[in-house]
């Protein structure tokens, strides 16, 4: 029986974690192009990382993305945590707030010296701010490239223990704890990791976390290929990690984030060993978190919709802020199967997953 077309609005879905590499490079993204793909999925607003050339760190910078009216969506730009991302001083956070920063972080970098990290969460707290963590300690990174996996051991790749994002997850719970600032951790990838973030939301403490569309769909136990298109900081997990990733998306514990990470081919096409980190994955972003939560998974529609437009509002901006995106998102559901076209994507890079993954539920772009 054929499966009639269905269209249901929800209000505007929010990705928080996207890299649009504007400014500093422009071969892989800009802003007008991750604005572009973000739109063509069907996305809102978005909130940008500040991992830019040069960083995010100055209240222009966050002035100049908020002042642009002449993308496809909303952006909301976060902002560093410290000067020029190098872990060293905090930022000027209230002058960031002001200029109107959605969050602080350095993403892409962990601030390894707990002093700072403190100093930064007792002045976020003070403000009203959520500050995030990339939760991937370097000291216990090891130069690892990919998680414990037959792949690894084949090709003798260095591996990255989940107690590199455990690790960092616990002190950044504990500092929260002590400041009572509001925590967000960022792309979690590991069990372990998840039952940390459940253990703070049982005890109280004000902590959220992302999961990303392509940690729910992939695990390193099925990879093959040296293929860079699957290595990203974190880096896959494996089968029980995929697993207890899902588990807590339907449990209401980890909301949905992309990490669009466009990078030009020059830098994806060495293998695993040498390659960048990271994918693009905003155009694919609605299909893949819907088959695999709600129809493979059988979580409601309506909580699937929260977990990329009111969980993501609870992170951005002091509790209770009012700023909603103007637009709406439209999800539709066609009869037939649809086929993910890499090369028919608007973003400028092309170092994705996704090509091929087939699905029949879709974010419709909205008329701007």
């Amino acid at each position: 029986m054929t499966q009639a077309r269905r269209e249901r609005e929800y209000p505007g879905f929010i990705d928080i974690h996207v890299h649009f590499r504007d400014p500093g490079m422009p071969e892989a993204e800009t802003r007008a192009s991750g604005a572009a793909a973000a739109a063509a999925a069907g996305f809102a607003a978005v909130v940008t990382m500040p991992n830019t050339t040069p960083p995010g760190d100055n209240a222009a910078w966050i002035r100049e993305q908020r002042e642009d009216r002449s993308l496809r969506v909303e952006i909301v730009p976060s902002a560093c945590i410290t000067k020029g991302r190098l872990g060293r001083e905090v930022a000027d956070l209230e002058a960031l707030k002001a200029a109107g920063a959605a969050f602080f972080t350095d993403d892409g970098s962990y601030v390894a010296d707990t002093r700072v990290m403190e100093e930064a969460m007792r002045r976020a707290a003070a403000i009203g701010m959520a500050v995030c963590d990339h939760a991937v300690d370097p000291a216990l990174q090891r130069g690892g490239v990919i998680r414990d996996c037959a792949l690894a051991r084949r090709l003798g790749l260095p591996v990255i223990p989940p107690e590199a994002e455990t690790a960092a997850i616990r002190r950044d719970i504990s500092l929260c704890r002590a400041t009572g600032c509001r925590l967000h951790v960022q792309h979690i990838s590991t069990a372990a990791g998840v039952e940390l973030v459940r253990d703070a939301q049982r005890e109280g403490l004000p902590v959220t976390a992302e999961v990303t569309p392509h940690h729910l769909l992939f695990s390193c136990d099925e990879l093959v290929a040296d293929d860079a298109n699957f290595k990203m900081a974190p880096p896959l997990g494996n089968d029980e990690d995929r697993a207890e990733l899902r588990k807590a998306v339907k449990d209401g514990v980890l909301m949905f984030a992309t990490d669009h990470a466009p990078h030009p081919a020059r830098t994806k096409d060495k293998g695993f060993a040498a390659s960048a980190n990271g994918i693009i994955g905003i155009e694919a972003a609605i299909p893949v978190t819907y088959a695999v939560m709600v129809r493979e998974e059988g979580m409601a529609e309506e909580a699937w919709a929260r977990a990329w437009h009111e969980m993501p509002l609870k992170v951005i901006g002091e509790t209770g802020n009012a700023w909603r995106p103007s637009r709406k998102t439209v999800v539709a559901t066609d009869a037939e199967l649809r086929e993910i076209d890499v090369a028919r994507f608007h973003s400028i890079a092309r170092n994705s997953p996704y090509g091929g993954f087939k699905y029949d539920t879709y974010g419709k772009e909205q008329t701007i």
